[in-house]
């Protein structure tokens, strides 16, 4: 399984910005982390097996994952972003009983 992650970038705070993965293979378990300079990586954002997203409470309304089956790419849609969001982020995958991930792509929110 490989994963390929793009976006991210510098944007001011109150912006948006979108991150894309695209799978290899088509998989139902994708999502995304993130880990801040000096933090542990969290969990943002994830579809689970039935499809349904799952959200950190830190981005609830503010964050929005979609996919494209079509193209076995998931999307993480980022509003209102403030320095808290600031992390690289790194997409994740689940298959076969094993954890995958793409490489990370840095985000920065600027005050």
């Amino acid at each position: 399984v490989q994963l390929q992650a793009s976006g991210g970038g510098l944007v001011q705070a109150g912006g948006s910005l979108r991150v894309s993965c695209a799978a290899s293979i088509s998989i139902d378990r994708m999502g995304w982390f993130r880990q801040a300079p000096g933090k542990q990586r969290e969990l943002v954002g994830a579809f689970t097996d039935g499809g349904i997203a799952y959200y950190a409470d830190s981005v609830k309304g503010r964050f929005t994952i979609s996919r494209d089956n079509a193209k076995k790419t998931v999307y993480l849609q980022m509003s209102s972003l403030n320095s808290e969001d600031t992390a690289r982020y790194d997409c994740w995958a689940y298959f076969g009983g094993k954890n995958f991930w793409g490489q990370g792509t840095q985000v920065t929110v600027s005050s």
